[in-house]
């Protein structure tokens, strides 16, 4: 019940074989860590095997799934190396949009609305470099406030993420695999059959934990990848083989850090300001800490040690919450699931209402996930997805109500 069948984004779990990733999934059972059958359905804690957005060697995206079925319609078009400038306001009802085409300026008109999706950076930018925003940072670029909207912006968050690698004792498939020449020939088969190495990802194992009792959700994701995160194509005697290793990636899935995207001037052509203020929480610090310490137990399970040679990054120096916090103070990375700059809510003080309209603003909606108020408990790709569908449900209900009270 969790699930449908004949929606235009395929799902699949991952099929890379490698005993590694066996012997990764049997640590955590010998662990004793939660398992689920299925983290996107009715439980979400524990280990499973990674689920993916492919279809027949390929990836299943929006661009595949929505976009190329329909690039012929008549009513469709797409303009590439185009830049939006600005949102054309009269009054408080957005126009059209202004694009600079292949350095020609050009105005859009919208008969009906103008939906924004620039994503959770570019789309506060175009809406304060269309004066909505906070009066103050507004002025401070000489850009007249058409709409106080001082939430523009704000509530920035992320999933931050730390790494611990490992030497493999013995070479992988993936290192087997990664030759310049069987490269090529994956390529051929995989086009062709949609089955082969360069079809899936060599990871096969993903873990949503809590990292304590007090948590009403998973705070911590663990990725396991059968792979080095350094890697290249070699082919003796032109190009040796990288070391062989693997790696778990920690993620902290419930930020409470809260950051901000500004602008840094009124030329569009200049990027934003992007302050992800990470790790200003010290739940997110807990969130990574435990996550450490679970990957370091799965590391010490039987089952993994015909596998493991050393532990290089950080190393078996890093011991105590001190040294796990300056390991994470150091090397923390994004995940690039940004969300939040433009919150939805009920609230008069939320960038857009429950319909993504843009508040004092007319005609104006924003489907990105600048508008999640927090982030998934997870990658957000589908939840991306879904607030598009949601999104063009309610554009269609709009037109139907206004050409119905027309009649």
């Amino acid at each position: 019940r969790f699930r449908g069948g004949s929606g235009p984004v395929n799902t699949q779990f991952c099929r890379y074989k490698d005993t590694l990733i066996e012997a990764f999934a049997q640590a955590s059972v010998q662990a004793g860590y939660p398992q689920t059958d299925d983290y996107n359905g009715e439980r979400q804690e524990g280990f499973g095997r990674l689920q993916m957005t492919i279809s027949k060697g390929r990836r299943s995206s929006t661009a595949s799934a929505y976009l190329r079925p329909v690039l012929r319609r008549p009513n469709l078009t797409v303009l590439t190396e185009a830049t939006a400038t600005k949102i054309i306001l009269e009054g408080t009802r957005a126009t059209g949009v202004a694009i600079n085409h292949r350095g020609s300026e050009r105005t859009v008109i919208a008969r009906r609305e103008v939906l924004l999706s620039g994503g959770v950076i570019n789309t506060p930018q175009l809406l304060m470099l269309s004066g909505i925003g906070a009066p103050d940072e507004l002025a401070a670029h000489g850009i007249q406030t058409r709409v106080n909207l001082p939430a523009v912006g704000k509530n920035l968050q992320d999933h931050v993420s730390v790494i611990l690698m490992y030497r493999r004792r013995g070479p992988g498939p993936f290192l087997h695999n990664m030759r310049a020449d069987r490269i090529g020939l994956d390529f051929a088969k995989t086009y062709l059959t949609g089955r082969g190495f360069s079809g899936d990802v060599p990871g096969g194992v993903v873990a949503f934990l809590k990292s304590g009792p007090e948590r009403p959700l998973p705070d911590v994701q663990l990725l396991f990848t059968a792979a080095p995160l350094a890697a290249w194509p070699y082919f003796r005697p032109f190009k040796e083989p990288f070391p062989d290793g693997f790696a778990t990636r920690v993620v902290a899935t419930q930020p409470e850090s809260r950051g901000a995207v500004k602008l840094a001037s009124a030329d569009p052509s200049a990027a934003p300001l992007i302050h992800q203020n990470f790790l200003a929480s010290p739940k997110d610090w807990q969130s990574l800490r435990a996550g450490f310490r679970v990957a370091r137990d799965l590391a010490a399970q039987p089952s993994m040690q015909p596998f493991i040679e050393a532990e290089f990054f950080p190393g078996p120096k890093c011991q105590s919450d001190d040294d796990i916090d300056e390991h994470i103070r150091k090397t923390s990375i994004t995940v690039h699931h940004p969300a939040g700059t433009c919150r939805m809510g009920a609230d008069a003080a939320s960038v857009v209402d429950p319909q993504l309209r843009v508040r004092g603003v007319d005609g104006l909606r924003v489907v990105d996930a600048s508008v999640m108020p927090d982030l998934v408990c997870g990658n957000i790709n589908a939840a991306v997805i879904m607030i598009a569908e949601k999104a063009a449900d309610l554009v269609a209900e709009t037109k139907a109500a206004t050409e119905s009270r027309a009649a």
